[in-house]
């Protein structure tokens, strides 16, 4: 059987790490503590940070305690790591509100009432509120040289372009992090993304300065798709764990239209599927690709993970009317505007012409009398589901789901809603 951490490297999941057999024995030797920090930047985390999320949860399944720091001290600040700007500095009122969207969140994925291994959640600014400067200068900053801190790749990246001193200082915050969580609660590991290794391996160095404690470090390898997009972007914008931002039929859409080259590897990253499991789906897959097993799979683990089970089957049946059976009279308005919530509306006043054909070209469906005419006679235009192939057709009050709205559908995949 693999161990521990050789399993989380078969799954793509370490990138770089302190001395990487000592790090291992200690997995293996006993239950350690560890932390992985988020700042809150905003309300929401979303789909770029599950792989550190699912980490906590991995290392409380292998009997081991997670701690998630949530930065409501550091994102006072920003770190500036591989950043080509300055981050934006938000209230302490902003900052203490995205802290708590957070741990709500945090709290879907680890179990901070579990009696053998309880997850903790801690908020650094419970630390920094009570540190003076004087006081940070004289316990942490003797320690590292200016030299040290320039030495780093996150800051040598911004020197042409100019760094704040408190983006300059971060490093020192995050190492302190890592200090403070070693004699609260006697952490040995950090675990971070790849752009955070300078300011992990500063906690590191301080823990080793400062208490004379030997402690391990491993990154996660910046997650790309096979076209080295960025992962987590979907047309510019966050795909986020939060249901109000990202409905979970969106949620379940983008992990379903996941690329057959990155399928297989995302649900190594992931799900808790085994590797074993995880191997069977590929041989699968791999044999009748079109047929799409490893997304299906993908889309169902993360669906149900994040959002619950009904959730799943919610965005399979809105999938299921939108994609395959065609009568949206027996979907919900709500499922409705969820799955298409990115469509184009048009609001019909009460002296609209409600004649197909004008209809069609007043709220920008057709370009032409001539176009709408033809794609009515041709059967490409449907109502809430139904084909409508006559040119006088007029739409009544029977049309209308809800009272509130009529879809109409040009050609397989072309919606438009009709607002009332």
């Amino acid at each position: 059987m693999l161990s521990f951490f050789e399993e989380l490297k078969k799954r793509g999941l370490v990138h770089q790490s302190t001395e990487e057999t000592k790090l291992a024995q200690a997995l293996e030797q006993g239950a350690i503590h560890m932390y992985i920090g988020f700042d809150p930047t905003a309300n929401s985390l979303h789909v770029g940070h599950l792989v550190p999320i699912l980490l906590l949860r991995r290392f409380q399944l292998a009997g081991h305690f997670p701690i998630a720091l949530v930065g409501g001290g550091t994102g006072l600040i920003g770190d500036p790591s591989f950043k080509d700007d300055e981050r934006q500095l938000n209230s302490l009122e902003v900052v203490q509100g995205f802290v708590e969207s957070l741990k709500r969140q945090i709290a879907r994925f680890v179990d901070f009432e579990d009696h053998d291994h309880p997850a903790i959640l801690v908020d650094n600014y419970d630390w920094y509120k009570d540190v003076s400067f004087i006081d940070f200068l004289r316990d942490v900053g003797k320690y590292f040289t200016v030299n040290y801190m320039m030495s780093k790749e996150s800051v040598k990246r911004r020197m042409e372009m100019g760094i704040s001193y408190t983006e300059f200082a971060y490093q020192l915050l995050q190492g302190y992090d890592f200090y403070m969580l070693n004699q609260k609660y006697k952490v040995t590991l950090q675990i971070g993304g790849s752009d955070q290794w300078g300011n992990i391996t500063t906690g590191t160095e301080l823990l080793r300065r400062k208490a004379d404690v030997t402690t391990h470090a491993f990154t996660i390898p910046l997650i790309t798709d096979s076209t080295g997009k960025k992962f987590g972007k979907s047309e510019g914008n966050a795909v986020w764990l939060d249901a109000e931002k990202t409905s979970s039929y969106e949620f379940y859409q983008f992990w379903l239209n996941t690329t057959d080259a990155d399928a297989v590897r995302f649900l190594k990253l992931f799900t808790f599927l085994t590797l074993e499991k995880i191997a069977k789906i590929e041989k699968e897959f791999l044999k009748v690709p079109h047929k799409r097993l490893a997304q299906r799979v993908l889309a169902k683990e993360m669906t149900v993970l994040t959002h619950g089970q009904a959730a799943y089957e919610q965005a399979l049946r809105i999938s299921y009317f939108l994609f395959g059976k065609t009568n949206l009279k027996e979907m919900s308005v709500a499922e409705i505007k969820q799955g298409l919530k990115d469509v184009p509306n048009f609001k019909v006043s009460q002296d609209q012409d409600k004649n197909i054909v004008e209809l069609l070209i007043v709220a920008g469906i057709e370009s032409s009398k001539r176009q709408a005419r033809e794609d009515v006679n041709n059967g490409a235009i449907y109502i809430n589901g139904e084909r409508i192939q006559d040119v006088n057709y007029e739409l009544t009050n029977q049309d209308k789901l809800e009272d509130e709205i009529t879809v109409i559908r040009r050609g397989k995949k072309k919606y438009f809603i009709l607002v009332y």
